[in-house]
């Protein structure tokens, strides 16, 4: 579990800030499609992470906050979001399209 944990975190330190991408995104990129609810898990442990992982970069394919009882406080996940110009309703990111990073895709052109 360890070994998918550790290949999570280094898909998710890659994400910019200012953008997302979901569980399922990483899972198919790092060859485990139909695990995103282990991403879901690898992300509820990242605070035990040596090194920062911006798991608030993290959601769910419709870009709806999720993971965000999994923070110091309920609205951490909401915050970091919109400190980084991400515009919310609720819990749903606007514009998710514009702002959704697919590792599949971004991390082919690199």
């Amino acid at each position: 579990m360890s070994d998918f944990f550790s290949r999570v975190y280094e898909v998710v330190k890659l994400i910019p800030p200012g953008r997302v991408t979901s569980y399922g995104a990483i899972a198919k990129y790092i060859g485990t499609t139909g695990s995103a609810r282990m991403v879901g898990w690898a992300m509820n442990a990242s605070h035990s992470h040596p090194e920062f992982v911006p798991a608030h970069r993290v959601v769910n394919r419709n870009g709806l906050l999720t993971g965000k009882h999994h923070f110091d406080t309920p609205r951490a996940m909401k915050e970091l979001l919109e400190n980084e110009g991400i515009k919310l309703k609720g819990d749903q990111i606007l514009n998710f399209n514009k702002h959704f990073w697919d590792p599949s895709v971004e991390l082919e052109m690199e």
